[in-house]
């Protein structure tokens, strides 16, 4: 595309030669002709202007600098993910059900929907339109898929889920199958499952990383709210609320009836006991563990370590801790 095209689509303003052509965007090291970079700190500018990118996505700082045409956002490393997308490749052809994939009578699958190899939509399923189901995908009975959506090879999705919009699911994802739950008898020491008949809401713009599992709701539903991303090797366990923008990072487990409100941010290795209350806004670090039946709040707080807490808090622990070991 040409810069003035991109500037125009995504409402960015245009400093300098608007007929440069961009086919792709790169990081600064590795930029080329016709790529494209972003710059979020001044410090970094200079090696921009000295690399081979044909054009710079940053802020207002960078305007004097005319070496190279500019697209000034307030937010360039937003702008640039979006100039991404629009570079990308198109997928596929639409439409296209492999002979192989095993598409149910009741199904009803919208148009231009792709079904790869040895995929599976069971009865009653639903596929809204433009969305694209990889091969070996299982799709259960009475599942409802929205538009636009992408499931990469081996999905299995188990009957009665439902899924938004625009959602997009990676390699090895679960999505309702039945919760950690069961009930011992105490005469014989041993224990029995307790029904797992809930069902998995996904909301809209969901995106879930490769070998992660969401869990149906014993009796009620799991739900996942608009905007939520989920990285790599993700568990989360029945009845569990996640708001909107949450976002997770990888090897995270979430004990079931756990509530996360929107905005929350969690770093990598995060364990939730059950009937955690998560307010919106926290920030967990790393590794950090809450207990069964707590509450955190604090719109921006970091929280940190097992037992989580105030990162201030625990780094004035850890150093009495450090004071005393040497004494």
């Amino acid at each position: 595309m040409r810069l003035r095209s991109i500037a125009q689509a995504l409402q960015l303003e245009l400093v300098g030669d608007g007929e440069v052509e961009i086919s792709s965007v790169s990081s600064i090291e590795s930029a080329a002709p016709k790529s494209l970079v972003f710059v979020e700190e001044e410090k970094v500018l200079p090696q921009a202007l000295c690399s081979q990118a044909s054009a710079i996505v940053t802020s207002d700082f960078a305007r004097a600098s005319t070496s190279k045409p500019l697209l000034i956002s307030s937010q360039p490393k937003l702008a640039f993910s979006r100039i991404a997308l629009l570079l990308r490749p198109l997928l596929p052809v639409h439409g296209f059900i492999h002979p192989s994939a095993i598409v149910s009578s009741s199904a009803e699958v919208a148009s231009k929907v792709s079904i790869g190899p040895h995929a599976v939509i069971a009865d009653d399923a639903i596929i809204g339109a433009d969305t694209i189901i990889g091969a070996g995908c299982f799709i259960g009975h009475g599942v409802r898929i929205g538009s636009n959506c992408e499931l990469k090879a081996n999905v299995a999705i188990y009957p009665g889920t439902r899924v938004g919009d625009h959602c997009i699911f990676h390699s090895g994802v679960v999505l309702g199958s039945d919760g950690f739950g069961y009930v011992r008898d105490r005469d014989t020491g041993g224990y029995e499952k307790f029904p797992q008949i809930g069902r998995l809401e996904i909301g809209n713009s969901v995106e879930i990383g490769a070998n992660s599992t969401v869990d149906r709701g014993a009796l009620d539903a799991t739900i996942i709210s608009d905007g939520v991303k989920l990285d790599n090797l993700v568990h989360i366990g029945h009845n569990c609320h996640i708001g909107r923008n949450v976002v997770i990072a990888a090897q995270t487990g979430i004990s079931g009836s756990c509530v996360i409100e929107d905005n929350v941010v969690m770093g990598g290795q995060v364990g939730l006991g059950d009937h955690i209350h998560i307010g919106e806004g926290v920030i967990l670090g790393g590794q950090a563990g809450v207990l069964p039946h707590k509450v955190l709040r604090g719109k921006g707080i970091l929280f940190w370590g097992t037992p989580a807490r105030p990162v201030r808090e625990y780094l004035k622990q850890l150093a009495v801790l450090a004071r005393l070991s040497k004494k």
